[in-house]
């Protein structure tokens, strides 16, 4: 009898994880610094009027002459990417629950930077979001057939 060759036993973080994983790290990180941007922009116009329609243009030319308007921006399409990217390689249902890490940087930032109250309560529906965030790490990314 002849031996059989022994499989490789599967990798646990193959390039198809570490790919997702970059590209959800950086949805993590680009949605919640371009929101916090954006809400700062906000912030520092203060109260925009529209009336009457002769304020459209200029209110316009303030809202978008700015530079954090644009990185804020810039930040959100790097988001979109990341995650049109992410979908393209992995299952909605592994991406979307792995961007949710996302409430603890938009927490940690809101409260450092913006100087925000974040109440006990939502510190712990962050924890309880990260903690249920772990449980997908082990699964693989793709659970569907590859269309290529």
């Amino acid at each position: 009898m002849l031996p059989t060759p022994e499989k490789a036993p599967p990798q646990k973080h193959s390039p198809l994880h570490f790919k997702t994983y970059i590209l959800i790290a950086i949805m993590v990180v680009a949605g919640p610094i371009g929101n916090l941007l954006l809400a700062k922009s906000v912030r520092e116009i203060g109260h925009v009027r529209f009336w009457p329609p002769s304020l459209v243009l200029p209110v316009f030319l303030h809202v978008f002459g700015g530079l954090t308007v644009w990185a804020g921006i810039a930040c959100q399409i790097a988001f979109i990417v990341a995650y049109m990217l992410a979908l393209s390689i992995a299952d909605y249902s592994f991406v979307q629950p792995a961007a949710a890490l996302s409430y603890g940087v938009v927490a940690v930032l809101g409260y450092l930077l913006l100087h925000e109250k974040v109440s006990a309560m939502s510190w712990a529906g962050i924890a309880v979001i990260c903690f249920g965030v772990a449980f997908i790490r082990n699964t693989h990314p793709r659970t569907t057939e590859n269309p290529n």
